[in-house]
């Protein structure tokens, strides 16, 4: 009983500690929960008595972004860049937005957007040598542009073989993602298996289980999804095994496993909602010949979201079985 106590009184304690606390440290703490609605509400409500804190119209620029308004970001990032040019990151930011926003416009309109997405990060890369994130921006920004108008390989490996030096893993990553780009597969593999060898993350084992998916090896890829589960025990890949298993009518029994622990284990940060789930349950059952479990599982993922497409298109296979 007393425990009981002194645990009730911690939780009063903690309770009032995070009430009192300022709008600003409240958002921090909401806006690192992916509550971006709620969070910017509070950085907006903090602006209103400090309108020149940086720190606060960063956040507010980061949340337009994770919620891809790319104007928004742009409104919020660029007068940051202008109050402080020597600022690597604002430039990796707004040089992103920018790149984000070419893709949401015609391509005419797009080539508008080249040259200050160049200066943009490459003024990032000149400012901070150790930038991880702006030099993989660079990497797949000079793949994914067309030669005529600056793409190369070249530099993308280039800004590859600086993250090398800065970071072995992020430095096989690029050079993989390079290579399967490029379309040469064995060297895409090799430098994926190198950085699980070197850094074993999570990250490093979803690129060789997305590679094995892109060109058609579900086994190995649900074999590598496996081994990521037993050593990181993190719920995405109980989804992605399922997700694995449902497309291509593979370990069903592990697929159906998977996806009940998804489910059971699901938050928001998992990032897929559990329509989905359902509806890869529904998936495996239909696979198995199993209609009525396919049926119930199909109108479960439609009772969440009505209008989901797939899950409509995916009920009238299922009822024609």
């Amino acid at each position: 009983m007393t425990q009981m106590r002194y645990l009730t009184c911690f939780m009063l304690i903690m309770a009032s500690a995070l009430h009192a606390q300022n709008p600003f440290d409240r958002a921090v703490i909401l806006f690192e929960d992916a509550q971006y609605e709620e969070a910017g509400s509070l950085f907006q409500s903090h602006l209103k008595n400090y309108p020149k804190d940086a720190k606060t119209r960063e956040y507010l620029g980061d949340i337009a972004a994770y919620q891809k308004d790319w104007d928004g970001a742009l409104e919020w990032y660029g007068p940051l860049v202008e109050e402080n040019d020597q600022s690597a990151n604002y430039h990796y930011k707004y040089g992103g937005s920018l790149a984000m926003k070419a893709l949401e416009v015609n391509k005419f309109k797009a080539l508008g957007y080249i040259s200050d997405i160049k200066y943009h990060f490459g003024k990032a890369a000149e400012l901070d040598s150790s930038h991880i994130d702006v030099r993989w921006a660079l990497v797949e920004f000079y793949m994914q542009l067309p030669g005529i108008i600056g793409g190369s390989e070249r530099k993308s490996k280039s800004y590859a073989d600086q993250l090398m030096k800065i970071s072995p893993v992020d430095g096989h990553l690029s050079h993989g993602y390079i290579a399967e780009y490029s379309d040469r597969p064995k060297d895409a593999e090799y430098h994926y298996k190198k950085a699980i060898d070197i850094g074993g993350s999570m990250l490093t084992y979803e690129k060789l289980t997305s590679f094995y998916e892109n060109n058609d090896r579900p086994n190995e890829a649900i074999n590598n999804a496996t081994r990521s589960l037993e050593i990181h025990q993190r719920n995405q890949l109980n989804y992605q095994i399922g997700k694995i298993a449902a497309q291509y009518n593979l370990k069903s029994d592990l697929g159906i496993q998977c996806l009940h622990a998804y489910i059971e284990n699901h938050s928001a940060k998992d990032g897929v909602p559990k329509d989905w789930a359902y509806f890869r349950l529904a998936q495996i059952h239909k696979n198995k010949g199993q209609k009525n479990q396919a049926l119930e599982w199909i109108d479960k993922a439609l009772e969440d979201r009505p209008d989901f497409k797939e899950a409509r298109q995916e009920k009238a296979i299922i009822l024609a079985l």
